[in-house]
């Protein structure tokens, strides 16, 4: 699945998922933190409504009385609190034991006011907040010895209650709560890459269904199609079109084989009636060397043209699928000594010579007929190209991914530009032209090549003068 669209799905259900959990988490955090501090106000509402009953009136009673009310009339979870009590002034009336010598700082109204033009939130932040009462002010703030607290003040006549709360506990809780949110989104992490592959495997099983199909789908088996998913969905109209794709194909490549079978018949026929009329005339022209000249040069006309529409026809039926190759088998070091035995016979007519450089054993899928087609216009090309005496060599050979097969000769080469394009048809390098072929015997062996599922190509030789064309597969 390395590289693989299922791949890339799966990463990114399983990335979705976890930002997902890593959002909820993180909203689940901030909403704790945010009921916790909420708790916090509506206790020390309560608290305040109970000191602010105890200690209100409209003149301030002495410092005494205020910590004699508040410690004996007051409920017993005051303890849990820090409490303060200033005057309109600012004075300190009253401080609760646990606050030791550490003051609350009182905030002046115009800063109160500055904080309420900032921000409104309910008390999440660190400056001065108005409660959802008029009467009432809130803020966090840092003491030392004491840590982060939750201060509420109260108008009391001419009395400001201070109550703060302890964030400690909270602290611990989110602090406790993002251990937690921390595991669970690695354990999502983790999860979310077997449920998106899973996910992944049965959302694109139609589509693997869809690719396995369609690689079944050849020139020899045109008429298979792709099963169409139940519904109206993107995968159903998919799988509609790709089998009308297929059904355009099909009558396609009908057309080219009824065009193949029509040209094949009407093409060669005619030039069958010119061969067979010329014979015939032979015997009546023998007194007429002339005439028995011209006619030597028609038969070979007939012949030649015989074998371009062999040719054509050839390639034809291999670039419309219409050609299918039977490999099966075969042990390149006996075929390649086989052969050798008529390239040999070629090549010491011409007065060359020609050898096997390197012929290692090993069963390859070939078909036979097509391959020695292949390498007798390989070593026809280097006959022609080759000087007199020459040596052609012939190689055969094992490679990492398959197997190689190569001729060299010691002709003058090719320009680089023309490297590639003398295996397309009719294309013959201009210093060639005395060569009496047709421009089509490499375009047949690139044809082989590609039916043999490889490919071929040409390149000079870098240690001395000469063509080599390698095929490969």
């Amino acid at each position: 699945m390395k590289n693989s669209f299922a791949l890339r799905l799966t990463l990114r259900v399983a990335a979705l998922v976890t930002l997902t959990a890593l959002i909820v988490l993180a909203l689940g955090g901030w909403m704790l933190r945010f009921q916790g501090i909420r708790s916090i106000d509506i206790m020390q509402d309560i608290e305040g409504e109970e000191l602010a009953g105890l200690l209100g009136g409209s003149a301030a009673p002495p410092s005494a009385q205020i910590k004699y009310r508040i410690e004996h009339h007051a409920d017993s979870d005051i303890a849990l609190y820090f409490v303060q009590v200033v005057n309109i002034r600012g004075d300190i009336l009253y401080r609760s034991a646990n606050l030791g010598e550490t003051r609350i700082p009182a905030e002046s109204d115009a800063s109160r006011h500055r904080a309420i033009a900032r921000q409104r939130d309910g008390g999440l932040i660190h400056h001065p907040t108005l409660s959802a009462k008029p009467d009432i002010y809130r803020w966090t703030i840092d003491l030392d010895r004491i840590g982060s607290i939750r201060v509420s003040e109260f108008d009391a006549g001419d009395l400001r209650i201070q109550i703060g709360t302890s964030l400690a506990g909270i602290h611990r809780i989110v602090r406790n709560y993002a251990y937690v949110a921390t595991a669970l989104v690695s354990i999502t992490a983790l999860l979310s890459l077997g449920v998106g592959y899973v996910f992944c495997r049965m959302t694109l099983a139609p589509i693997r269904a869809i690719e396995s199909t369609a690689r079944r789908i050849r020139a020899d088996n045109l008429s298979e199609r792709i099963p169409v998913p139940p519904g109206r969905d993107e995968l159903a109209l998919l799988a509609v079109l790709l089998n009308r794709t297929f059904d355009h194909l099909e009558t396609a490549f009908a057309q080219v084989r009824r065009f193949t079978a029509d040209a094949s018949h009407e093409l060669k026929t005619p030039l069958s009636l010119v061969r067979l009329s010329a014979e015939k005339l032979r015997p009546r022209l023998a007194g007429d060397p002339e005439a028995d000249a011209m006619l030597a040069d028609l038969l070979d006309e007939t012949d030649r043209m015989h074998r371009i529409i062999e040719s054509l026809l050839f390639i034809a039926k291999v670039e419309g699928g219409a050609l299918v190759l039977e490999r099966k088998p075969h042990e390149m070091e006996a075929f390649i000594a086989d052969f050798f035995e008529d390239a040999r016979a070629l090549a010491e007519d011409r007065g060359l010579r020609i050898r096997v450089g390197e012929n290692t054993p090993g069963r390859v899928l070939i078909d036979p007929h097509s391959l020695r087609q292949l390498l007798l216009n390989l070593v026809s090309n280097a006959i022609a190209a080759s000087p007199p005496g020459g040596l052609i060599t012939l190689d055969s050979r094992r490679t990492a991914t398959g197997w190689r097969l190569a001729v060299t000769d010691e002709g003058p080469g090719l320009p680089p530009e023309m490297l590639e394009r003398i295996f397309e048809r009719f294309m013959r390098y201009a210093p060639a032209a005395g060569n009496p072929g047709q421009g089509l015997g490499l375009s047949i062996c690139r044809s082989i090549a590609e039916l043999h599922g490889g490919k071929i190509r040409a390149e000079n030789r870098p240690d001395c003068s000469g063509l080599r064309v390698v095929m490969e597969w």
